[in-house]
This record gives C-alpha cells, sequence and structure tokens, in this order.
C-alpha cells in the first residue's frame, strides 16, 4: 500500500514563512507529477502547485512569487516553501501524486495525503 504522508503545517502570523513536507511510503519506488492542493472551510479544494517528473512547475496565480514547490526524486520527497503567508491561505494542504509507483511493480493513481493544516493569523 503506498501512502503520502505530510508535514509541516502551523500556526503562523501574516508575513512569516512554512515549509511542508510530503513522503512517499517506503514501498515506493518512483513518483510521477507530484502536487500540493489546498482546501479552506467552505470552498473547494483548489490547486495550490505542482511539479513533473522533469522538474517543470506551475503555480496558482495566488501564490506566485511567494510559494516554491521543489521534489527530490532520490527520496520520494515534495515539498512547499510558503513565504509571506496571508490570512487568505489559511487551509489544509494536500499533497497528491497522479501515478505511484511501488517497489513491487505495481501502479496507484490519484493518490492524496491525509492533509495538514495551515493557519496564517492576521
Amino acid at each position: 500500500q503506498v501512502a503520502l504522508v505530510e508535514s509541516g503545517g502551523g500556526l503562523v502570523q501574516a508575513g512569516e514563512s512554512l515549509r511542508l513536507s510530503c513522503v512517499a511510503s517506503a514501498s515506493v519506488s518512483s513518483i510521477n507529477t507530484m502536487a500540493w492542493y489546498r482546501q479552506a472551510p467552505g470552498k473547494q479544494r483548489e490547486l495550490v502547485a505542482d511539479i513533473n517528473i522533469l522538474g517543470r512547475t506551475n503555480y496558482t496565480a495566488s501564490v506566485k512569487g511567494r510559494f516554491t514547490i521543489s521534489r527530490d526524486n532520490a527520496k520520494n520527497t515534495v515539498y512547499l516553501q510558503m513565504n509571506s503567508l496571508k490570512p487568505e491561505d489559511t487551509a489544509v494542504y494536500y499533497c497528491y501524486s497522479d501515478r505511484v509507483y511501488s517497489d513491487k511493480g505495481t501502479v496507484s493513481f490519484a493518490v492524496w495525503g491525509q492533509g495538514t493544516q495551515v493557519t496564517v493569523s492576521s
């Protein structure tokens, strides 16, 4: 069973920074595109940023210039560096991958982490 586990969320003040991490379980051999989504109370889940296996990145407009997504393929880990946080960034942040390959040769599609809460106070 493959899994993605997020960490790094917390409560910060506006203008501060946080770094989220998402690591795949030990049974994972490789991961295709990795992404961060977020969902604020009463709102739909939205894509924050994604990065493909070659390192090409994509950001939603509201975080461009403030957030940076990166990955370490050797560690099957994706990061989200969040700077200049705003109260409107408050949400549960989820790690996601469209394809996760296990060391047994199987592939899992649309794999989600359990989420980590980010709260930004004004």
